[in-house]
């Protein structure tokens, strides 16, 4: 991985879902501009771990460090001062987040969808915030789909609104959680190619995926994750190419085939 300060960063991240040890001590840093590939079986922690980053998911021990942000078993704090709701709600508007399963507001138009941040959180006018949003859409063929309702769209449609809804805010960190998972495999092709031009554009970005090519291509770096460890992490070469660990190779192997 590129030797810089690293924009996130997980020191000894334990996460429980009752008995269930989800996250178990995770290490993991993410250098300014990286794009780490997530990848392992179902249950194994991947989108645990993201939402844990985006406070989606509170952890019960260890610490996430995000730019100046510390979020711990506490909550989240800055400078030593505990963030305030509002607080938080900014501190989530600078890192973009897209689940496999779209999350559209389904009572919003697709405009409203994407101008609902941007307008509530960051106080931009109505007119800032559409001319921003049908700029985005332009860029992905989505334009003349602003006023439509999210139900009447395909799932690609969905999740390439759902890209726009987090790029608005120009967000420094992107976190995808198995963005084609939900998709037709036709329909995938053109989301993970909106994700690879348009939606990692040198931020620094983490991808759950079951995409390996996908992954190899992207990718600085790829993590994998099983039983709530990291098992193996490397450059994509390696660690998709020629892994070290017999756990790796049988998950390589089966998903590669």
């Amino acid at each position: 991985m590129p030797a810089s300060d690293p924009v996130i960063r997980l020191d000894k991240v334990e996460k429980r879902f009752g008995k269930l040890e989800v996250l178990r001590g995770i290490d993991l840093a993410v250098p300014d501009s990286t794009t780490i590939a997530l990848i392992g079986p179902s249950g194994s922690g991947k989108s645990t771990l993201v939402r844990c980053i985006n406070h989606l998911e509170r952890i019960q021990g260890g610490a996430i460090h995000v730019g100046d942000t510390t979020i711990t078993a506490d909550g989240l704090e800055r400078g030593g001062r505990r963030l305030s709701a509002g607080d938080i709600a900014r501190y989530r508007a600078g890192i973009g987040m897209v689940f496999q399963s779209f999350n559209l507001f389904p009572h919003l138009t697709v405009l409203g969808n994407i101008i609902e941040a941007p307008t509530g959180v960051l106080g931009w006018s109505k007119a800032e915030s559409t001319d921003k949003a049908m700029a985005l859409l332009r860029k992905v063929n989505l334009a003349e789909k602003a006023p439509d309702y999210p139900a009447t769209l395909s799932g690609g449609q969905q999740q390439r609104v759902a890209i726009v809804r987090a790029l608005i805010m120009d967000p420094r960190i992107m976190l995808f959680d198995e963005p084609t998972s939900a998709l037709d495999p036709e329909l995938t092709g053109e989301v993970l190619r909106v994700i690879r031009d348009l939606a990692i554009g040198g931020r620094t970005a983490i991808i759950v995926t079951h995409e390996l090519r996908f992954a190899r291509e992207v990718a600085s770096h790829v993590v994998f994750m099983d039983g709530g460890l990291i098992v193996e992490q490397g450059a994509p070469d390696q660690v998709l190419g020629s892994p070290r660990e017999e756990r790796t190779r049988s998950f390589v192997g089966r998903v590669a085939h």
